[in-house]
């Protein structure tokens, strides 16, 4: 972003932006090739996005799809319910529930992707993160 200088990235901004599903460093949209298969870099401030330097690295991004499908789940459900109280559709429920829960972990996907890295550069920050 412009006007950043040198200064140190705020935790919640890269968060925030990988939320978007942008570059956790600079906010550049971009990144994936297709839903699944992401770029190696960042066009814009060139950080490296598959910083994993051993095979189990995307376990935490694993970790982090399961979260926000849960949040999710619980989230749209819980509200569904609050909506429609007394008279709860109890069927309809049970099953959007389900078919949300089979289908949040790939809708989510690239966001939790972008968390997870968002995460390990807050606690592992990468030698050019005081640049943007």
């Amino acid at each position: 972003m412009e006007g950043e200088g040198t200064r140190k990235l705020n935790p919640l901004r890269m968060l925030a932006r990988a939320m978007l599903v942008r570059c956790p460093r600079c906010g550049a949209r971009g990144l994936f090739h297709s839903w699944f298969h992401m770029r190696s870099h960042c066009a814009s401030c060139g950080l490296p996005l598959e910083r994993g330097e051993h095979h189990d690295y995307w376990i935490g991004g694993m970790m982090f799809n399961i979260v926000l499908a849960e949040i999710l789940a619980v989230t749209v459900v819980g509200s569904a319910i609050l909506l429609t109280w007394p008279d709860v559709p109890w069927g309809a429920v049970r099953i959007g529930a389900v078919l949300l829960m089979l289908a949040s972990p790939f809708l989510l996907f690239p966001m939790s992707r972008l968390v997870w890295l968002a995460f390990d550069l807050i606690f592992r920050p990468d030698h050019d993160s005081h640049q943007r």
